[in-house]
């Protein structure tokens, strides 16, 4: 019926209704059971005349009785289930769901509900309506609802901060269009981009029509907004829009490969809505990280990924200037130590220039950065030239020495002498800077309106020298000049580092400039700075982008490429990742420095806000069956007096009215007792595996693959026990989040893709399991769809987004000389139903130089295990030991080999590396037939 919360798991079931007049023809001309008289004949003859006659059809009442008692039967079988939560009202649905970078924190509940909703619009035949704040806005239109609960099921958080407010003018059209439309808004309590007045302009949208908002008590997001590598340690600011309870948390910082570098805690103050974490590592170590997650917080937002331009270089400073001038506002040095303080190691040498440059080369700088030295010495010179050619930038400063004359490494050729620009005996004013160009690393810097050059050092023309040219001054003579030299760079600023030749030293615009060229050290976009490729490509594509739950894919194809300079957060067209080569990748955050999180208000909209849960469903299939049993009983009883047995009170010496009595009354305690007999056998399960080894595979609701994986399990144990010593008990099916998992040794995960993902309880067991010496089977069998070098199967993403929060060593596929080919059988790969895909198991550290050794293994097992090829149907054997599955591929020993991989994997796992000892090197070497 429309409207009414009430479904059924089985409604075809509901046809057997049809058949309730035909029954009751049948009751109606059955009479009750007769009564029976006793011998002996004397007692006949007593009776000949009888005092009550017996009825020759069913009284009406019991009619009535075993009718409703067939309804309630039928009902129960068709599976009723009561949902409070899903009635809604009779038009469309409008349902405008929040999924940008807030939402992931509660992503599982908000979808929960939003499809309980859609849900009950496709029992009601409701058009629906789905907006998702965090999409582009388009024209709003009311769909079929299956369609839309289809769309609902893709629907993910994205990576950027919605901007609710682009939709008003969709939502106002649609609303003036739809009158009779129910809004529902599942919100994620945290303010977009320039939306403070969204709730207002919805409620004035909606008009007299209430607006239904679902959302948590308070904002429960964290993020993380901006980073700080000072020089001794990196800070982390961590954000949130209100004070949550989630008052502490840990932040994880890793590498390139994914590798953990460090942990560190951070805790809110009371009432406080920002704070800061720091990890306190060497400038080596806080240089190699990549990124910083919050553990626990699987969002795009509670990530921070770090670029060249966050590392601190470690710089040298070398002086040309004389012991007069070392001091404070006079020494070149001084100015480039304060602007490049904050961002690197600044370090500077006592001695000559040649004494100086030699230490500080030792000490294995980054960046030497000569003020006015003039020519070097022949060693020093070697020595510079070396550093520059291995990769080392070399930056210069101009000035009376380096007017008198120079060396070969400067990146022009350079006049002798200056040229002034400004004073008593010139005619030139000082001269500012043009604008910088795209090709040039300062592009998109802003120049301060009372900057003045008054004297430069010039290039010798030629026609390289536009293309060395980084900036340059109003007539079009360099002013900033650099060169590739081997794999270094050589950068010359045509000015002093001082104030005597300019006022530049005293801007902001000198420390952008610095921090940028700084920058360029030991990457490879210094040869693109200085050549024709920074021309042609001024801009980055993307190479790897972050998902809405902090997880990296390839780029989507509405990803657009960012300038080098880019540095603002993330938003649609570029969404939070790395852009450009790996070796000088840009990082995208979905916040930067500076950003903040605030609450959103919605008390414009008025009412209530109605709590993000998941109505709890009721299933009434036990009351109806407990009301049918009882009518059974009032029904036997009924028959029973209606025979003439009750008012004789011989009801013991009739064992058919006895059993009828013992089976309802059996009945009765199985209604009241079936949950605690449920549970007691729910609980044995633990003890009963402990007992006996059993192999495990997780329940996926997903009843054709359940079947498989305990069908598959069921085929590998038998092949254990016929094969090997040990004697396998039947395979386990289990609950990641509700059952105890200590207890098995392996636990096999078929991924299905369009499942509920895990919750984040099953996710914390799960690496428990895996830390305490479990091994897991993580299978996606999609080898047979999977594409080298394609865009990853819906399966494969699943997979991802399950693994994002656990905490996984580095993967290498399965060498051929590791132990997991040689535990029973000798192997060289492991198939299944498919032979295509790659098995995946933890990378093992190399062998020592010199080492021989029969296998690459550590003391452990790896705890994982990430394979395409769809082992438990090569595994799986109906009851009659049969295959219930062809293999895919040419050899015809594929499911003999497969069997014999699944051996190896449970000897894996409960040996370790047993067949890695040095003992067995001779029987290996006999059975290999060497």
């Amino acid at each position: 019926m429309l409207g009414l919360p009430l479904s059924f798991m089985a409604p075809m079931v509901l046809a057997a209704l049809a058949a309730l007049p035909a029954i009751w023809l049948l009751l109606r001309v059955t009479p009750p059971q007769p009564r029976r008289i006793d011998f002996p004949p004397l007692k006949i003859l007593a009776d000949l005349l009888p005092k009550q006659e017996t009825p020759a059809r069913t009284p009406p009442w019991l009619l009535i009785l075993r009718l409703l008692m067939a309804t309630l039967l039928i009902l129960a079988a068709a599976g009723p289930v009561w949902n409070p939560g899903a009635a809604g009202g009779t038009g469309p649905l409008l349902l405008f769901v929040d999924n940008g970078v807030p939402a992931a924190h509660d992503w599982r509940e908000r979808a929960a509900y939003a499809e309980e909703r859609v849900a009950a619009a496709v029992r009601d035949g409701r058009p629906v309506a789905l907006v998702a704040s965090a999409d582009k806005p388009v024209a709003i239109a009311a769909s079929a609802p299956g369609a839309a609960l289809e769309r609902l099921r893709a629907m993910k958080p994205q990576p950027w901060l919605v901007d609710r407010s682009a939709h008003l003018d969709t939502l106002r059209a649609f609303l003036a269009a739809t009158p009779e439309a129910e809004i529902v808004w599942i919100a994620d309590r945290t303010a977009g981009i320039g939306d403070q007045g969204f709730s207002a302009a919805l409620a004035s949208a909606a008009g007299a029509r209430t607006v239904s908002v679902i959302a948590a008590p308070r904002s429960g997001a964290l993020a993380l907004a901006g980073a700080d590598n000072a020089p001794a340690q990196l800070s982390v600011r961590i954000v949130r829009a209100e004070p949550n309870g989630r008052d502490a948390g840990t932040l994880r910082a890793v590498d390139l490969k994914g590798l953990p570098l460090a942990d560190t805690a951070f805790t809110f103050p009371s009432g406080a809505t920002e704070t800061q974490a720091a990890f306190a590592l060497p400038m080596e170590v806080r240089n190699a990280i990549a990124r910083i997650d919050i553990l626990g917080e699987a969002s795009a937002g509670a990530v921070a990924l770090f670029d060249e331009r966050g590392k601190r270089r470690r710089v040298g400073l070398v002086s040309g200037a004389s012991a007069d001038q070392a001091q404070p506002l006079l020494a070149p040095t001084y100015y480039i130590a304060r602007a490049l303080g904050p961002y690197s190691d600044v370090r500077e040498a006592p001695g000559g220039v040649a004494d100086a440059i030699s230490t500080l080369l030792d000490q294995q700088i980054s960046v030497l950065v000569l003020a006015d030295v003039g020519t070097l010495d022949r060693d020093t010179l070697a020595k510079v030239t070396g550093f520059v050619e291995k990769g080392g930038l070399l930056l210069r400063f101009a000035g009376t020495r380096m007017a008198g004359g120079s060396d070969d490494l400067v990146p022009v050729r350079l006049r002798r002498g200056g040229r002034n620009l400004g004073g008593t005996l010139s005619w030139d004013a000082p001269r500012t800077f043009a604008p910088f160009g795209r090709e040039s690393p300062f592009y998109g810097l802003g120049l301060p309106a009372d900057l003045g050059i008054r004297r430069q050092i010039l290039a010798e023309p030629d026609g390289e020298l536009s293309r060395r040219t980084w900036a340059a001054l109003e007539d079009g003579t360099p002013i900033v000049t650099a060169d590739k030299r081997g794999n270094g760079l050589l950068v010359l600023v045509h000015v002093t580092a001082d104030a005597a030749w300019s006022n530049l030293p005293l801007t902001g615009l000198f420390v952008d400039m610095l921090r940028r060229t700084v920058a360029l050290s030991g990457t490879q976009e210094a040869a693109a700075s200085s050549g024709e490729a920074a021309r042609d490509v001024p801009t980055v594509a993307p190479t790897r982008i972050l998902d809405g739950f902090g997880a990296f894919s390839p780029p989507t194809a509405d990803a657009r490429a960012v300038p080098r300079t880019y540095a603002e957060r993330a938003r649609q067209e570029h969404p939070p990742g790395f852009y450009g080569p790996p070796d000088s990748a840009i990082a995208v955050n979905a916040l930067v420095a500076g950003d903040r999180l605030a609450p959103l208000d919605l008390g414009p909209l008025g009412g209530t806000v109605h709590p993000l849960a998941k109505a709890e469903t009721v299933d009434i299939r036990g009351a109806l069956l407990t009301a049918a049993i009882l009518l059974l009983l009032l029904d036997t009883l009924a028959s029973l007096w209606l025979g003439g047995h009750l008012g004789r009170a011989r009801i013991g010496r009739r064992p058919a009215a006895a059993a009828a009595l013992a089976i309802a009354a059996i009945g009765l305690l199985a209604c009241g007792t079936g949950g605690a007999l449920a549970q007691d056998k729910a609980g044995a399960k633990p003890f009963d595996a402990a007992l006996v080894t059993k192999l495990a595979y997780m329940v996926t609701g997903d009843g054709a693959v359940d079947q498989i994986s305990r069908a598959g399990l069921t085929g590998l144990s038998q092949a254990l026990a016929s094969r090997t010593a040990m004697e396998p008990g039947d395979p386990v099916g289990i609950d990641l989040a509700r059952d105890e998992l200590v207890f098995f040794p392996i636990i096999y995960v078929p991924i299905v893709a369009g499942r509920p993902p895990l919750p984040e309880a099953a996710i914390r067991k799960l690496d428990s399991f895996m830390k305490n010496g479990g091994t897991v089977i993580f299978d996606t069998r999609d080898a047979m769809s999977a594409r080298p070098g394609g865009q990853p199967t819906p399966e494969g993403q699943a997979l991802r987004r399950m693994l994002a929060t656990l905490d996984i060593p580095e993967l290498e596929p399965v060498s051929r000389d590791h132990v997991l080919t040689k535990t029973f059988y000798l192997l060289d790969a492991f198939v299944g139903r498919y032979a295509t895909g790659q098995t995946w198991v933890e990378a093992l550290p190399p062998a020592a130089e010199g080492e021989r050794r029969p296998a690459r293994a550590g003391d452990g097992v790896s705890p994982l295990i990430i394979t395409a090829n769809d082992l438990a149907a090569a595994w799986a054997v109906d009851r009659a030991g049969e295959p219930m599955f062809p293999t895919v591929g040419p050899d015809l020993r594929q499911r003999e080999m497969a069997i014999r991989g699944g051996v190896n994997i449970v000897m894996y796992t409960l040996t370790g590396n047993y067949k890695a000892d040095q003992v067995h090197v001779p029987a290996l070497l006999d059975r290999l037939g060497q």
